[in-house]
């Protein structure tokens, strides 16, 4: 892999992660399409850690009061605020996809790979987006999201192992469906998609060795994880503030249109 292979695959998973396209989908795509060598799964490490870090970087105002919060909790033992009440949601609504990503992840790499099946969730669940946006349009914040619904969003969150169907767009649709306004749903994606991010790179870290790590396309896909994926979520969550999700509607069934003409091309 060259650099330049290594900026466009950080991007990818920048941009993919943290907008309601499907990183996963993309980063299987674009080795298809263009065909060259699949990263590996090792080098996910870095695409993983990038995105991490962005989402950690962003929000870490409330990932320190989620901290404090939740060694408050243990210590009282008992509920006190919000931030303690956001940390219990944030573990319980990770569960799901904690227990999913255990035993599906050899059929993520291989069965759930194929192109046909990629386009179809790009397509269903745009449909899916589509629906939860303009039959949502709530208002409701973070604060009066219940612990049932926190756990009901992670359930579909674990559903997202399957590329193409977007961790961030089946949990921000969840939220609209519950009546969460749009900038809530984008928020709370984005903050109960750390500890599973997390949990996925650390799950790779035995794949690392330090012949990976000191390779300088490891830190450039690293590096560029992380600007895009903090560009993604500033440029999001201005945009939901005035716009629909229309738009990543759009372009998932434009996508999942060009995934089959493609297949049917190549035969």
């Amino acid at each position: 892999m060259n650099a330049l292979q290594a900026l466009i695959f950080g991007f990818i998973q920048g941009f993919g992660e943290m907008l309601p396209i499907s990183s996963s989908a993309h980063l299987v795509l674009f080795p298809y399409i263009f065909k060259i060598n699949d990263p590996g799964l090792a080098f996910d490490v870095a695409l993983h850690f990038g995105t991490l870090l962005a989402i950690l970087g962003f929000f870490w105002q409330d990932w320190l009061n989620i901290t404090k919060g939740l060694i408050k909790l243990i210590k009282e033992r008992k509920v006190t605020d919000f931030y303690q009440r956001l940390g219990v949601m944030l573990l319980i609504a990770s569960i799901p996809g904690a227990i999913f990503g255990i035993f599906l992840n050899k059929y993520a790499e291989t069965i759930f790979r194929g192109p046909v099946l990629i386009a179809s969730m790009m397509a269903l669940m745009g449909i899916v987006l589509y629906f939860a946006d303009h039959r949502g349009r709530g208002k409701k914040t973070i604060k009066e999201l219940s612990y049932k619904k926190s756990l009901l969003i992670g359930l579909a969150q674990a559903v997202a192992i399957i590329p193409g169907v977007s961790r961030s767009g089946i949990t921000i649709s969840f939220g609209l469906f519950d009546g969460l306004s749009r900038k809530e749903a984008a928020k709370f994606s984005f903050l109960m998609s750390a500890p599973i991010i997390a949990g996925a790179a650390i799950a790779k870290i035995p794949d690392l060795s330090s012949k990976i790590i000191a390779t300088s396309t490891f830190w450039i896909a690293m590096v560029a994880s992380i600007v895009s994926s903090l560009i993604a979520i500033k440029f999001l969550l201005g945009f939901v503030r005035k716009h629909s999700f229309n738009l990543f509607v759009f372009y998932r069934l434009s996508l999942a249109v060009f995934i089959i003409i493609v297949v049917i091309i190549r035969g």
